[in-house]
C-alpha cells in the first residue's frame, strides 16, 4: 500500500467523522415524504386552508345576477336569492343554495374559517397547557406528581359529551365585552373544549420528562445554577415536543368532529354564523328534496378529519427514532 493511498483513506475517514450532521427537521421531512398518505394529506390540508382563507375574499369580489332583485349583487354569507331556494348546483351557485337561497359554497368556505380557527386554537391551548403541567408533574415527582395525575384521571373519567352539552347550553349566550356575538360563542366553545382536551398531552409530557430528569444534562443545568422553572422550560419541554406534535395533529381531527357535533345538536355556534356542524343541522328537513346540502359540509368534515389523522400517523412514524423508514 502506497503512502498516497494511506493519505486518501485517512482523509476520507476524517471527512466522515467531521462532516456536518443533517438538521433534524430535514430528517423528519425526508421520512415524512416516504409516507404517501401523510404527504397527500398534508397537500390536501394546505389546499383546504388556502381555500377557506382566500376563497371568500375572491368570491366577495365577484357578482352574479339575482332574479328576485333584478340586479347584480356580490356573494356574501347572508345574501339571499329567494327565487332559488334549495336550488341544485349551477353556474351562479356551484354548490347550490340552502333553504333561504344563500350560496352554499360561500358559506362552506366561511364555515371552514371558523371551524379550523376553533380547532387550531383549542389544540394549541390544550396541548401547551398539558405539556407544561405534565413537565412539572414529571420533573418534581412526589406529591406534586400525585396531585396532578389524580386531577388528570378525574378529568379523563368525566362523561365528556354530556358535560359539553350542558356547559354549552348554559354559556352559549354569554356576552363577552368587545367581541361580536359570533366570536363570543366561539370563545365559549374554545374554552369548553380546552378544559377537557389537555389530559393526553399531560401524560405524554410527564412520561418523557420522567426519563429525562435524572440525565447528565439536567444535573449539569442544576450545577450551572439554573432554576427548576428554567430547566423545565428550556430542557424538559423542548425534549417532550415531538410526541406532543404528533398528539396535536391527531387531536385536530377530534376537535373538528366535537365542534361539529355540538353545532349539529344546536349547542354550539348558532346560525346565521356558519360552521360545518350547524350547516348539517339545517339540512335535516330537506334530506330527500335537496340531499346535496348535506353532502358538502359532511364531506369537508370527513376529508379534513381524515387528513389530520393520516398526517398524525405519518408524523409519528417520522419522529419515532425506533422506526427506520
Amino acid at each position: 500500500m502506497s503512502v498516497a493511498e494511506i493519505d486518501i483513506s485517512s482523509l476520507q475517514a476524517e471527512a466522515l467523522l467531521t462532516g456536518k450532521p443533517e438538521p433534524l427537521i430535514l430528517t423528519y421531512w425526508r421520512r415524512l415524504r416516504r409516507h404517501r398518505l401523510a404527504t397527500a394529506s398534508l397537500i390536501a390540508l394546505i389546499l383546504i386552508i388556502l381555500s377557506v382563507v382566500l376563497g371568500p375574499i375572491i368570491m366577495s369580489r365577484m357578482t352574479y345576477f339575482n332574479v328576485a332583485r333584478n340586479e347584480e349583487i356580490n356573494y356574501s354569507r347572508d345574501t339571499q336569492d329567494l327565487r332559488n331556494i334549495n336550488a341544485a348546483p349551477s353556474l351562479e351557485h356551484p354548490m347550490g343554495t340552502d333553504e333561504l337561497g344563500r350560496d352554499v359554497l360561500f358559506r362552506i368556505l366561511m364555515a371552514g374559517r371558523l371551524s379550523l380557527f376553533i380547532a387550531f386554537t383549542v389544540v394549541i391551548l390544550s396541548e401547551s397547557f398539558g405539556m407544561f403541567l405534565g413537565a412539572v408533574s414529571g420533573y418534581y415527582g412526589g406529591r406534586t406528581d400525585s396531585l396532578i395525575q389524580r386531577l388528570t384521571e378525574f378529568v379523563i373519567i368525566l362523561p365528556t359529551l354530556p358535560l359539553l352539552l350542558t356547559l354549552s347550553s348554559i354559556l352559549r349566550d354569554l356576552q363577552i365585552p368587545f367581541l361580536p356575538a359570533e366570536w363570543g360563542q366561539a370563545v365559549v366553545i374554545i374554552a369548553i373544549l380546552t378544559i377537557f382536551g389537555w389530559t393526553g398531552s399531560c401524560r405524554l409530557s410527564r412520561g418523557m420528562v420522567l426519563s429525562l430528569r435524572n440525565q447528565e444534562f439536567t444535573e449539569a443545568s442544576r450545577a450551572l445554577g439554573m432554576s427548576n422553572f428554567q430547566i423545565i422550560s428550556r430542557h424538559m419541554m423542548p425534549n417532550a415536543l415531538p410526541p406532543i406534535i404528533v398528539n396535536a395533529s391527531l387531536a385536530l381531527g377530534g376537535v373538528i368532529v366535537l365542534e361539529s357535533a355540538l353545532s349539529f345538536l344546536g349547542f354550539g355556534i348558532q346560525p346565521p354564523v356558519a360552521t360545518w356542524g350547524n350547516m348539517l343541522q339545517g339540512v335535516q328537513k330537506d334530506m330527500f328534496t335537496a340531499p346535496w346540502k348535506a353532502l358538502y359540509p359532511g364531506l369537508m368534515i370527513f376529508v379534513t378529519t381524515l387528513a389530520f389523522n393520516y398526517l398524525g400517523d405519518g408524523l409519528r412514524d417520522a419522529i419515532d427514532p425506533r422506526l427506520k423508514l
